[in-house]
């Protein structure tokens, strides 16, 4: 069951739930489900029981107990847990990262591509400055992701204007400008420097496009060892001793856990750290890589929330969403690349294929993401 599927699955749980007199609300036309926040458990969270508690006029957790036996009756479902102040947490039949990774794998580039925006045609009007026109034209790409459609326009008056540039970033070249440009918020003023062509971790579009390489390199290393990869993957977190109704630091009105740590740290880099070794190398300059169930955790969040990513930039007009979310699925790639190929005399095994299955889906989403920004992925680096 795909993330998309699970959805589907809760908002029939809220139908039923209605049809039969149990709630006394609207059916929302969407409902998100995100990986856990901290204090979480299972494969996938929603707050919709929190969303609906107001308008049913009970309290979340009487309306999660009450979607709950509907969520728990799909057979793609194999638990469901309340958490929190109402939280419903599901852990899917077989686990979600099998869906998830065969997801991303069949659509590739695609994944991520919805239709929020369907038969809307949004018109950008920016001034003559080199940001906002950069920042317009990765919009164009982005807006198309989710079935819009954005013209772009010099006309006053101008409704895309992000602080511009301090000067002429074309110096750094096309890749490392454009990033530049993209990658603050809007309101942000952008840093022409001579950083962003460094080839080290402080500089986050060398890890982004680092992160990418290390994925083609896996798999060439994988090719010589003799193996590829498999689809059968599957990681979810426990709900056992998971208190029912205790309200977690993290929780909020804006979801599950409500992450509040910034997309550019999401690992803590050593500073100055020597020159990576080349991306056909097992290792990168990292000494300290977090354990492998946490890195594989990170990186199955990371490509669960992509599509959200991809929502929110189109929405917002926002292609620095975008960018972010690819530095944090970067620092996860990184993190998780060591579980990935055979050490030492160890033999290529299930595990591997599937953890191989794993990294390739985080190279999709690196290449697909970074060419809505129009900027390259290399294969080495």
């Amino acid at each position: 069951m795909t993330p998309v599927e699970l959805s589907r699955t809760v908002l029939r749980a809220v139908r039923r739930a209605v049809d039969v007199g149990e709630l006394s609300v609207s059916v929302p036309a969407s409902v998100a489900v995100t990986p856990p926040g901290p204090g979480g458990c299972g494969d996938y969270a929603t707050n919709i029981a929190l969303r609906l508690a107001g308008q049913a006029g009970r309290p979340a957790l009487e309306v999660a107990e009450v979607l709950r036996p509907y969520i728990t009756g799909d057979p793609g479902v194999a638990a469901v847990t309340v958490t929190g102040p109402g939280f419903l947490n599901v852990t899917l039949a077989g686990g979600a990262s099998v869906g998830l990774v065969e997801e991303v794998m069949d659509q590739g580039a695609r994944y991520g591509y919805g239709d929020t925006l369907a038969g809307q045609v949004v018109e950008l009007r920016v001034p003559y400055e080199t940001r906002a026109e950069v920042v317009a034209e990765a919009l164009v790409r982005i807006v198309a992701t989710q079935g819009g459609r954005a013209e772009v326009r010099h006309a006053e008056p101008v409704n895309l204007r992000p602080v511009p540039a301090p000067e002429d970033p074309a110096p750094l070249g096309h890749d490392a400008a454009r990033w530049a440009l993209l990658h603050p918020a809007p309101h942000d003023r952008p840093r022409i420097s001579a950083d962003h062509l460094l080839q080290r971790e402080s500089n986050p579009l060398f890890r982004v496009r680092y992160a990418h390489a290390r994925t083609r390199a896996l798999r060439r290393n994988a090719a010589t060892l003799g193996y590829s990869h498999s689809h059968s993957y599957s990681y979810s977190r426990s709900c056992v001793g998971v208190p029912r109704g205790v309200v977690r630091p993290s929780d909020g009105p804006g979801g599950p856990g409500d992450r509040a740590r910034p997309a550019d740290q999401a690992h803590t880099l050593h500073t100055d750290p020597p020159p990576p070794t080349p991306a056909d190398q097992v290792h990168t300059s990292r000494t300290d890589p977090p354990p492998p169930h946490l890195a594989e955790a990170d990186l199955l969040a990371a490509l669960a929330e992509y599509p959200h990513a991809l929502r929110l930039a189109a929405r917002d007009r926002a292609p620095d969403r975008v960018a972010r979310h690819l530095v944090v699925t970067a620092d996860a790639l990184l993190g998780f690349q060591y579980a990935v190929l055979p050490l030492g005399d160890e033999k290529p095994a299930a595990a591997h294929r599937a953890r191989l299955a794993l990294a390739e889906a985080a190279g999709a989403v690196l290449a697909g993401g970074l060419s809505l920004l129009g900027i390259s992925a290399p294969d080495y680096l």
